[in-house]
């Protein structure tokens, strides 16, 4: 049995969450690779994490579903023995006006975004507890920190995924459970590719470095985490300074 650490990444079939998984994988840990189902882009973040020389590990589960949580991670440990890091990364939109937003486009993105990182917080903090150690990571974003206009659900799932992270943080400190959020600006992904060209213009002027950010970025951020053990409760931003 390998005793490398072992990564638990959600979300991870592209974007950020699949850059997360890879350069985990080139810090030396095997890695879980967590979406809602099997896909070709699952099969490349397998690939490109394998590639490092390291295990990788898929399994499907919906992350709003608190019991498939349950299951994913028990499954899981059967076959890994221990997680060590878990990355909350995945999440949703559904931007519109508040005027324009359904109730299902609210419950949606908080289902997803947030109460997804609590179920699997919870799913896996015995776990932790059992070992005296672990690490969360929580990926939220500056849209939480300062709100957008379209992005009434999205903002209050971010912002909310804040305050779970200090509150985990305060709770389990002593237990040697360190938790901390990264809050991504403007990063080049297929979520932000698919806004229209003005949207972007508008982001990206708005970022003092005047250009977006790469996944890359987002998954060095997380890979300092992973390695930290004496900082928890941190709210780190990589944004090109968008937030100052």
């Amino acid at each position: 049995m390998s005793d490398a650490k072992t990564a638990l990444v959600t979300g991870a079939s592209r974007g950020i969450g699949r850059a997360i998984a890879v350069a985990l994988a080139r810090e030396g840990m095997d890695v879980a690779v967590i979406a809602t189902a099997d896909s070709p882009a699952v099969q490349e973040t397998v690939r490109l994490i394998e590639e490092t020389g390291r295990k990788a590990y898929f399994a499907p589960c919906n992350v709003s579903d608190f019991a498939a949580c349950g299951d994913c991670t028990a499954k899981l440990l059967e076959e890994v023995a221990t997680i060590d890091v878990l990355v909350n990364n995945a999440g949703i939109t559904r931007d519109k006006l508040l005027l324009q937003m359904q109730e299902k486009d609210f419950d949606d993105v908080i289902a997803v975004n947030l109460k997804g990182a609590f179920n699997m917080t919870k799913a896996l903090l015995r776990h932790f507890l059992k070992n005296k150690s672990g690490t969360i990571i929580n990926i939220s974003s500056v849209v939480g920190l300062m709100g957008n206009a379209g992005q009434a659900n999205y903002a209050a799932s971010k912002a909310g995924l804040i305050g779970l992270t200090k509150s985990i943080a305060k709770e389990y400190a002593a237990k040697g459970i360190v938790c901390n959020a990264i809050c991504p600006g403007y990063i080049e992904t297929d979520m932000t590719g698919q806004m229209p060209q003005a949207a972007r213009e508008k982001l990206q002027a708005a970022v003092p470095m005047q250009r977006p950010g790469l996944p890359e970025d987002v998954a060095a951020a997380a890979v300092f985490l992973s390695r930290a053990p004496y900082i928890t409760g941190e709210v780190l931003r990589v944004d090109g300074g968008m937030y100052i």
